[in-house]
């Protein structure tokens, strides 16, 4: 949290309203006197200054691999240390953010399964709690889930979308969604929604990291070596956008 908050402390002045130097004309009253809107005679003889815009404007959202491996290593307790801080950063800068963690082939009736964490549409003060239900569970199926909440984003009303995606591994579910098939699906789907304004970033912890490199792309990738130094880089790569 200290971390978090001096990060916060040097985003939020980013965050103040510029003063507007705009002045909306032909007013009944206002800070500013036009004499020559007297001609006119309808008493609209004052400007005021236009409100300020809402710009920067940003809207994160947060996908977490919770396939098997993702017990390995400590990477979980890596990935719920980072997604705390994402989560503390936003709501001290009031950035709308929604988590999500995924799985796949939990069950036959399940070839995937999605569990909301935190949503921006529906804001929780237990949601930093609920974050420690994220677990190790069994296969990723990430195509699907990078979709869902894509769409999500999408009816969020800012300016700016991210998506980050945090995993150790590459997509792999049953019955044949692995290799090329599955990379070709992610691709497919990032390209998609960054047509539709969405942008891409992927974390990746474990050691399909060149993988991951590869599905993404560089522009797109975080190479997290030391997993100690992954709250603070997400959080300082999400200030980035604003």
């Amino acid at each position: 949290m200290s971390v978090v908050r001096e990060i916060a402390k040097k985003t939020l002045p980013l965050l103040e309203h510029e003063q507007s130097s705009e002045y909306a004309r032909n007013q009944f009253y206002g800070s500013k006197f036009q004499a020559d809107s007297l001609a006119q005679r309808d008493y609209r003889t004052f400007a005021k200054k236009r409100p300020p815009t809402e710009l920067p404007s940003l809207a994160v959202g947060l996908r977490i691999d919770e396939s098997a491996s993702m017990s390995a290593f400590g990477r979980l307790d890596a990935a719920k240390s980072a997604i705390i801080s994402v989560y503390e950063f936003c709501e001290i800068c009031k950035i709308p953010i929604m988590i999500y963690g995924d799985t796949a082939d939990k069950s036959k009736l399940e070839q995937m399964s999605i569990y909301a964490y935190a949503d921006f549409d529906k804001p929780d003060d237990r949601d930093r709690y609920r974050l420690m239900n994220i677990r190790a569970r069994s296969n990723n199926r990430d195509g699907m889930a990078l979709r869902i909440i894509a769409e999500r984003l999408l009816n969020a009303s800012q300016k700016t979308k991210l998506l980050i995606s945090l995993s150790d591994g590459q997509p792999k579910a049953m019955p044949d969604y692995t290799g090329s098939f599955a990379y070709d699906d992610v691709q497919r789907t990032i390209a998609e929604y960054e047509r539709k304004g969405i942008s891409f970033l992927a974390a990746a912890i474990g050691h399909d990291k060149d993988v991951i490199n590869g599905i993404y792309g560089r522009e797109r990738f975080l190479d997290i070596t030391d997993l100690k130094e992954l709250p603070a880089k997400l959080v300082r790569i999400i200030a980035r956008y604003l």
